[in-house]
């Protein structure tokens, strides 16, 4: 084996480690990566650590896990000698137990592989048993509920999916323009009366009729730009999970384009509606071009399934690359074509977020609700809010919003 290709196969063992530490990284960023490094060339170690840097680390929340693990991965004492003869051999994690507590929860799962689950096979069996006192502790499932998805493990992840597989979105129900029968109905159905009338031989007892009351659709526009891969599978299990649920659900997912996957999320086993999803959407953690996409969906896609007072929920950091250009506009389109618009923004998870960047404050002026949506507990408030009565003329998350 060459000096090059020892150098790329370590670059690609370096990738699949941030990768299974949650980094959104596919076969493209490992060339770009091995390309960036033959043009940058290998001068000091800060030099190789800030060219991968640039490929690998898309956001501030990256950084951390990113900088961990390139320290522990690439840790030689002869780092520059043996980087320039190409020889880097593959990583063995043997770290102090004071060095290990200070490394990311997910990154010690990604290097370490299955040799945790080995270390508990050889376990000796016949411990002492010990009894804990839970009073005054926490639940797995309160833990879990309250944890940011960026923060999980893979078990905590898998935890999370099946009580999302359980969550139920109690919409409310809208009245709408047809009628039923109905004891307490303020008109009278004279069709009916006619015929009870016929049948009872000269009395005429009154039929009453009000409308049918029936849930409104839900449409859902979720973004899956780089900036919202964590989130963005998370969202589509809840979303799953929901078209299963009831009827008349739309699912869009847009990053550099718009995709319907409604039909795909349509399957049962939500496994097999994500490899379906995940087949007919090319935009996979790319950039955003949110006023682009609201645009194709607001002239191809709105009135078809946002009749009868649609509920909207857009899923989206606000963070554009184009800008506002055109985006004001759409915004305006979209909330005057349906009965209300829910922004849900994983960046409303911190505390000192306020909505400044363009494209953010372009969208925070024409929405009806603003809502965070990051963990467990923040969708079942979603599914609160849902099922609440709501108005536009009550809105105190964007008032705060477009106050601060």
């Amino acid at each position: 084996m060459s000096g090059t290709s020892r150098l790329a196969q370590n670059i690609l063992l370096f990738a699949r480690t941030l990768r299974a530490a949650g980094l959104p990284i596919g076969p493209g960023k490992v060339i770009d990566a091995i390309e960036a490094v033959k043009a940058a060339g290998i001068g000091t170690r800060a030099d190789f650590y800030w060219t991968l840097h640039a490929v690998f680390v898309q956001r501030r929340e990256q950084r951390e896990i990113f900088d961990q693990a390139f320290h522990i991965f690439w840790k030689n004492p002869q780092f520059l000698q043996r980087m320039m003869s190409l020889l880097l051999p593959q990583f063995r994690y043997d770290q102090p137990d004071e060095e290990r507590e200070e490394i990311a929860t997910r990154l010690a799962e990604a290097l370490q592989g299955d040799r945790a689950a080995d270390m508990i096979d050889q376990m000796p069996t016949d411990q002492e048993e010990i009894e804990i006192d839970a009073v005054m502790t926490f639940s797995d499932s309160e833990i879990l509920q309250e944890m940011d998805f960026e923060k999980m493990t893979t078990a905590e992840l898998a935890a999370t999916k099946k009580a999302i597989a359980g969550l139920r979105l109690p919409i409310m129900e809208v009245p709408t323009r047809r009628f039923g029968a109905s004891t307490r109905g303020r008109r009278v159905d004279m069709r009916a009366t006619l015929r009870a009338s016929l049948r009872n031989a000269g009395s005429i007892p009154l039929k009453l009729k009000a409308p049918k009351l029936r849930h409104p659709p839900l449409v859902i526009l979720c973004d899956i730009s780089g900036s919202m891969s964590r989130y963005s599978r998370m969202a589509l299990h809840f979303i799953h999970a929901i078209t299963n649920d009831r009827d008349r659900v739309h699912t869009f997912l847009f990053g550099t384009r718009l995709s319907n996957i409604t039909r795909d999320l349509r399957h049962r086993d939500v496994d097999v509606a994500l490899d379906r999803v995940a087949s007919h959407v090319k935009d996979w953690s790319g950039g955003t071009r949110i006023g682009h996409c609201l645009h194709d969906f607001n002239t191809d896609w709105s009135r078809r399934v946002l009749g009868q007072g649609a509920v909207v929920l857009l899923i989206t950091d606000g963070l554009d690359r184009e800008g506002v250009e055109g985006l004001e506009e759409e915004m305006i389109r979209l909330q005057k074509s349906c009965r209300r618009l829910i922004w849900l923004n994983p960046l409303l998870r911190y505390d000192a977020y306020r909505p400044q960047s363009q494209g953010a404050k372009a969208m925070i002026r024409h929405v009806d609700d603003f809502r965070p949506i990051h963990n467990l507990e923040s969708m079942q408030n979603l599914a609160d809010a849902l099922g609440s009565a709501a108005t536009r003329s009550n809105r105190p998350n964007v008032k705060q919003a477009r106050a601060a």
